[in-house]
């Protein structure tokens, strides 16, 4: 990795570390004593920190130095492909769940009404089909 890499992987660290505590830059300028234009000049590339500089950084973020320029901890380039890829998982894992809890109300609504039927000694073709069992329901009330 170049200069400019090792700038901007610095820059996405500095912005994903800020990020994940929900802070502003005004906040990590409080925290590390530094301006909030100098930091982002160097959020946004323009100018490279001193070393003096990146320890007061890893300090407020409570890190070591290092881990401000290791590439793994920069936002990939393709965040927004993946996150919208977990978004789609996560859609269809929840659209399967709640179509597994509708089947689970569903048949514990049969259960009750069949109670209700045997405690009041009728059969089930004493009572009209409710296609959606909360209807048998507020028909009884």
């Amino acid at each position: 990795m170049d200069g400019a890499g090792v700038r901007a992987t610095l820059a996405r660290n500095i912005k994903a570390f800020r990020g994940r505590r929900n802070w502003s830059q005004a906040d990590l300028a409080e925290k590390s004593g530094l301006s909030i234009v100098y930091l982002s000049d160097i959020e946004r590339g323009n100018k490279w920190p001193y070393l003096d500089t990146l320890v007061k950084l890893a300090k407020a973020f409570k890190v070591e130095v290092y881990e401000l320029l290791k590439p793994e901890n920069a936002l990939p380039p393709d965040t927004a492909a993946i996150l919208a890829e977990f978004t789609e998982d996560t859609a269809a894992v929840l659209e399967k769940s709640l179509e597994m809890a509708g089947k689970q109300v569903s048949q514990s609504l049969i259960g009750m009404r069949n109670q209700y039927l045997r405690k009041k000694g009728l059969s089930e073709s004493s009572v009209p089909h409710y296609p959606n069992q909360l209807d048998f329901f507020g028909e009884i009330q």
